[in-house]
């Protein structure tokens, strides 16, 4: 079995001492910037990997962040969790998930069972959880909040700017000729939601086309509200000539309710979604979907947890990341009359 490579491997393949290599790989700023250089090719080139236990005992770390999500199960919250594990990896670093499920008692508990844990750190995915808690958890841990800004805490929050992505969504199917617009929305008490509907109703408002509440469903960010929708909309016998779900979730859950009742898209009705999951590409037709960079918000999620933990000093800058329209099948110029 060949051996592990050592600190004092290090040591003896740069010609420095043992301290110093510590002190290296520590981050500290007090070696000399040649010794520095020395240690890091020796490392490089014979392979080493710090014990992360050991590591932790000698800080004072348990070398763990808590992750707090509400669905790991979902792809939305799956594919925030594979950035946030990819921005991690080689750190030394654990992420620990638990869900909190939207329901307020389940995120407490599961804050209570993180910081039992004695984590480093904490990233939380949207949530209810209250403010003077976010705000207490913020004095005591590196945190970062993803979806989610908070009074006071702007400068841990990670958001998009909804508003903006829903109105873009709107916009698009308005420039093809869409007047008649349905909004499957998300659950009115969450912010995202209400930022979409807003968003639909701005781009509505700007190209002068009254809103109408009926052409409005709430869903619940699940696949069956979209089917649910789509019946709701039929028994009501309002004139749809395209639907801007405020998911893909709901989307998809759109698109199986119109195929089971035989409505063809996009030839009989357009459709768009938002978040852009990786599965969109892949829908029949492939879906248009407003893009949210869920990879890169988990990397950079993990990215600013351990930046602070390095650097407590610093205070890193967790701004609005950038959204894109996705453009595919799913949409075409709007029919000489809606259904």
């Amino acid at each position: 079995m060949t051996r592990a490579v050592t600190i004092r491997d290090i040591a003896s393949a740069a010609h420095v001492s043992i301290s110093t290599v510590s002190r290296t790989l520590n981050g500290q700023a007090t070696v000399a910037p040649d010794k520095r250089q020395r240690v890091l090719e020796a490392v490089s080139r014979l392979g080493y990997q710090p014990n992360a236990q050991a590591q932790g005992l000698v800080w004072g770390r348990s070398m763990t962040i808590g992750v707090l999500t509400q669905d790991i199960a979902s792809p939305f919250y799956s594919e925030v969790a594979r950035g946030i594990d990819a921005g991690f990896a080689g750190s030394g670093y654990q992420p620990v998930f638990v869900n909190g499920h939207w329901q307020i008692q389940d995120e407490a508990e599961a804050m209570v069972a993180l910081t039992r844990r004695q984590v480093d750190g904490l990233i939380i995915l949207g949530g209810q959880l209250g403010v003077s808690q976010l705000r207490d958890l913020a004095a005591r841990y590196p945190l970062v909040l993803v979806g989610r800004r908070v009074t006071g805490l702007d400068d841990v929050s990670l958001t998009v700017d909804n508003v903006q992505g829903a109105a873009m969504a709107t916009r698009h199917l308005l420039t093809l000729g869409h007047r008649r617009i349905g909004h499957v929305a998300g659950v009115a008490t969450q912010q995202d939601a209400i930022d979409r509907l807003q968003g639909y109703r701005l781009a509505l408002a700007e190209a002068g086309v009254p809103f109408d509440p009926r052409l409005v469903f709430e869903g619940d960010f699940h696949e069956a509200s979209g089917i649910q929708a789509v019946e709701h909309w039929l028994g009501l016998g309002v004139g749809l000539s395209a639907i801007f779900a405020a998911n893909d979730q709901m989307a998809y859950g759109v698109r199986l309710g119109l195929y089971r009742r035989g409505i063809r898209v996009p030839d009989d009705i357009s459709l768009v979604g938002f978040d852009d999951l990786p599965a969109s590409q892949f829908t029949l037709p492939p879906l248009t979907s407003v893009r949210q960079p869920l990879f890169e918000m988990g990397r950079h999620a993990a990215s600013t947890v351990l930046l602070r933990l390095r650097a407590p000093e610093v205070r890193p800058e967790v701004s609005a990341l950038p959204l894109t329209l996705s453009v595919r099948e799913s949409v075409r110029y709007a029919p000489e009359r809606a259904l």
